[in-house]
């Protein structure tokens, strides 16, 4: 089975890493998009974070960012002036985000992008911290 998948992805984050190898376990390459390099538009953005039943504020990342500095933790803000920061800084846009036709999520944990892949996956998987999500055939370990 082919696949379009695409994931917004950071090499420097181990969650973003072991969804990427996930992915690539159920024998899909993807579109890899370094959103640091090459972030989303506002619309891509938005799309993505309503399609994986999100809002805008569980979609930002506090930790490692400037979140905190830019006073992001303000209830009274804006949907609108907290999509301008992550645009403007996309640390702040939380990783990894992953759309296939089966839908979209944040994998975190890295695991949930299984709940939309198909069941082609290659074997086991090992996150690696050391954790097994997929056994020797290939099924999710629960």
């Amino acid at each position: 089975m082919t696949m379009e998948a695409t994931i917004y992805h950071n090499p420097a984050c181990g969650t973003s890493r072991n969804t990427l190898a996930m992915i690539r376990n159920a024998g899909i390459e993807p579109t890899v998009v370094e959103y640091l390099k090459t972030p989303p538009t506002r619309e891509q953005l938005v799309r993505m974070i309503a399609d994986a039943g999100l809002t805008v504020r569980q979609a930002i990342r506090e930790k490692g960012t400037p979140y905190a500095e830019l006073g992001l933790d303000n209830p009274d803000l804006t949907d609108d002036q907290l999509l301008d920061a992550m645009l403007r800084d996309p640390i702040l846009i939380n990783r990894p985000f992953v759309v296939t036709p089966l839908g979209t999520r944040l994998a975190r944990p890295s695991e949930i992008v299984l709940d939309i892949l198909p069941d082609t996956h290659k074997g086991p998987f090992t996150k690696e911290d050391g954790e097994q999500v997929l056994d020797a055939d290939g099924r999710r370990i629960v």
